[in-house]
């Protein structure tokens, strides 16, 4: 009998056991894990707001930055770039629009760094990063043409008027073998036409105005050696200077600047093995600058819709609420986790 009794402890043991199991399981299957929150590890001096980065962007230069007429946020690659950074400091994002005088807003304090600035700009006085987006020049054609133009060839080349890359195009193949339009969009259009060969665009703005209108197009040559966009810091910041270097190299290292390309562009671009025309070889070697805006060559802005801002984008980091209150970094930055193994 007493076996019996004892038996009968041990079961009722086990089912309390089991039941508490059981409760605890529950109450922990409903909770959500939230993380702790990054330490910041940028302060006042180095940036002019503690606990947030504010970066100035250019919302003319489309896809780097830009505004849909349908929303007050500012997207792009730029600021994804920007939320990442700000992410990897543990600060929060305000995005500031700069217009296209980055330095101004550099002196005057408003925003602690600036993106999408031309690496070979040799008219900046702030300290320019190393590139995070390469470009250049590029001669965009069908996939059946895989052919690097020359001087010879009598090929017919379209380009955005008064840009960088229509100035190319003339300087090397003459003005006969130029055909100007108001976009790129319209510049593509003669490429699948048939009316030219190729189309001369900056690359990065180049390959997504083709791929938001889903153009079946490649880089066949460059007409300048590959530069890129860098982030611009006040040159005397030394601490924000190394900060930016080293975020920059982690996000490169680890893909998730790839995966921002990939999410605009379609692609991530890899111009290192691009090869060059004659001209930019030549250019190269005999350190031939190209026109500036006091040249008369227009504004060297290229667009790939009449400017327009594009829309895939409208849920990416907003600019600071009229309210004055301020976004989260990394809400709407991609991140390595995104980044398929």
């Amino acid at each position: 009998m007493k076996r019996y009794k004892t038996l009968a402890s041990c079961c009722m043991a086990v089912a309390c056991m089991a039941a508490l199991l059981a409760v605890l399981t529950g109450c922990s299957s409903q909770q959500s894990y939230t993380p702790p929150e990054k330490a910041a590890t940028l302060a006042s001096p180095a940036i002019g707001k503690d606990g947030t980065l504010r970066v100035g962007v250019n919302t003319d230069n489309q896809p780097l930055a830009g505004q849909p007429a349908s929303s007050s946020k500012i997207v792009g690659i730029d600021v994804d770039v920007a939320a990442a950074l700000a992410d990897s400091f543990g600060l929060k994002l305000e995005i500031v629009n700069v217009g296209s005088d980055p330095e101004a807003a550099l002196k005057e304090g408003t925003v602690d760094i600036v993106m999408g600035i031309d690496k070979t700009d040799s008219d900046t006085t702030f300290w320019k990063s190393d590139a995070y987006l390469p470009t250049g020049v590029a001669l965009f054609a069908v996939p059946s043409n895989t052919t690097v133009p020359t001087s010879t060839s009598g090929s017919k080349f379209a380009a955005q008027v008064s840009s960088k890359s229509a100035w190319a195009v003339t300087n090397e193949f003459g003005t006969e073998a130029l055909s100007t339009t108001d976009d790129l969009k319209s510049a593509f259009a003669e490429l699948a036409s048939g009316q030219v060969q190729y189309v001369a665009a900056d690359a990065i703005i180049g390959t997504y105005a083709a791929h938001s209108a889903g153009d079946d197009v490649h880089i066949v040559a460059l007409m300048q050696q590959a530069g890129g966009y860098s982030v611009g810091v006040s040159d005397s910041n030394t601490d924000l200077k190394q900060a930016v270097s080293e975020a920059l190299a982690t996000l490169s290292s680890n893909g998730t600047i790839g995966v921002i390309e990939t999410k605009w562009l379609g692609t991530a671009l890899d111009l290192s093995a691009t090869p060059l025309t004659a001209g930019a070889t030549k250019s190269t070697d005999t350190k031939t600058e190209t026109p500036t805006t006091d040249e008369g060559e227009g504004d060297n802005t290229e667009n790939a819709n009449d400017n327009e801002a594009p829309e895939e984008g409208a849920d990416n980091t907003d600019t600071p609420a009229d309210d004055g209150s301020e976004n989260t970094a990394g809400e709407n930055a991609v991140q390595p986790g995104d980044i398929a193994a």
